[in-house]
């Protein structure tokens, strides 16, 4: 008997693919576009669009949140974005109206369960601005499973508000609550532009929570020659992350960057910089 066992565990390992065999990873990025403001002339929308998504592409993300896309530049990504397709909704009405926190992700490597979308307010259920907040702001979220391994995840991606400290306080206690409630305790990517820099009390909320840590801080390799905010403006640069990622137990992150790319004589494919991160995590 032991010898059967033994040897059908052998035909197992030469049947195996060479991907089964080796860890599985995956990279996640989370990319504030920049809204497609019309003053925007230098850095329009347009001209922006193909170094971003090409961006993208080179970097190979596998899954990404985005953070300020309205419905038409959300489209044109996915023209440009052969393979991905997104979930979200607009922060305004919840259909199309507004600003999306959407996320893209690879059809061909996650098939998507099940999704939804939540405000950042004190009703969350329905669109509405928050506390102090300036704007609406929403969640969006999804479950994926990796089609090659089965390995089944959240991710939930924000935008913060820009203005109100008050909501992005409450909101940061409210992501918290939610990704409890709706992922229990299954692994979660959370992503976003969060205002907020690894200097805040606020980032301390959820960056020292039992729940989540910063993939930069888990990282092995870091290469953040910049913080996330540029402005348009190279002079503008600082250290301070105010996009990050953070991951719950059970990922392991080999590499984390924030990639500052530029095009034509300088100029940046949006006001922030993407972050992504490599991370590799069990079956």
């Amino acid at each position: 008997m032991l010898l059967r066992n033994l040897l059908f565990a052998i035909v197992l390992l030469f049947c195996a693919s060479p991907k089964q065999l080796q860890a599985q990873t995956m990279k996640i990025g989370t990319y504030n576009i920049r809204y497609d403001e019309v003053r925007d002339t230098a850095n329009a929308w347009n001209k922006r669009l193909p170094f971003l998504t090409g961006l993208v592409r080179f970097n190979d993300f596998d899954i990404f949140g985005t953070q300020e896309g309205l419905h038409h530049q959300l489209q044109d990504m996915k023209g440009q974005l052969p393979g991905y397709t997104y979930i979200g909704a607009g922060r305004d009405d919840g259909r199309q109206g507004g600003e999306y926190s959407a996320i893209f992700f690879k059809t061909d490597t996650y098939k998507l369960l099940k999704n939804g979308d939540f405000w950042l307010s004190e009703t969350p259920s329905k669109p509405g601005k928050g506390w102090d907040a300036d704007f609406p702001r929403v969640c969006t979220w999804g479950q994926f499973r990796d089609n090659a391994t089965g390995f089944t995840f959240y991710l939930f991606n924000v935008h913060f508000d820009h203005r109100g400290p008050k909501a992005r306080e409450e909101s940061a206690k409210l992501m918290l609550t939610k990704i409890k409630e709706i992922a229990g305790a299954a692994p979660v990517i959370f992503t976003g532009d969060f205002n907020f820099d690894q200097h805040s009390p606020l980032y301390t909320i959820i960056a020292t929570s039992v729940l989540l840590k910063d993939a930069y801080e888990l990282a092995d390799f870091k290469y953040a020659p910049s913080g996330t905010f540029n402005g348009f403006d190279a002079k503008q640069l600082t250290n301070n992350r105010i996009d990050h990622i953070f991951l719950s137990s059970g990922f392991t992150v080999k590499r984390y960057g924030i990639l500052t790319d530029t095009y034509g004589k300088g100029q940046f494919p949006s006001d922030h910089f993407p972050v992504m991160v490599e991370v590799a995590f069990k079956k």
